[in-house]
């Protein structure tokens, strides 16, 4: 296994270094809107205020900067028709398409497992909330002791 500074002389492309550019691609993708608009999007093009009702509880700006950041990073395509008012619509482009399965299954799994994660979360807020219990010792003589 090289060291992190060899990595680094290479450019070696490796999430866990700090400095590569992986971990600016897994901050984008990382994102619950990300995900939520790559799915809506993966039919064909969509005006702003249909995503807007259709991804429930994101704000005006929310969606405006997680699309800009979508087109920065070559995810969407914005389209700007010359009507009055204008009409723009959003698309994803290739590299957007080329994410769609991951972010289907994110989702999908997600929605999968909302009662596990909601009850692991339950018994571990009931757990942090308790006072803390003494650890009973055993004896010394029973360390490693088969039971």
């Amino acid at each position: 296994m090289e060291t992190i500074s060899g990595l680094r002389e290479r450019g070696a492309v490796d999430a866990y270094l700090r400095e590569c550019g992986s971990r600016k691609v897994l901050e984008a993708i990382a994102n619950k809107w990300t995900c939520l608009l790559v799915d809506a999007l993966r039919d064909g093009p969509v005006r702003f205020g249909v995503l807007r009702r259709r991804l429930d509880g994101i704000t005006q700006k929310s969606l405006t900067q997680s699309l800009r950041n979508m087109e920065r990073d070559g995810m969407v395509i914005r389209t700007v028709y010359p009507t009055i008012p204008p009409r723009v619509e959003y698309e994803l482009s290739a590299l957007g398409h080329s994410v769609v399965t991951l972010m289907e299954g994110i989702k999908s799994w997600s929605e999968e497992h909302v009662p596990e994660i909601m009850a692991a979360r339950d018994a571990y807020d009931l757990r942090t909330g308790e006072e803390p219990r003494p650890v009973r010792a055993e004896p010394s003589g029973n360390r490693g002791a088969a039971k």
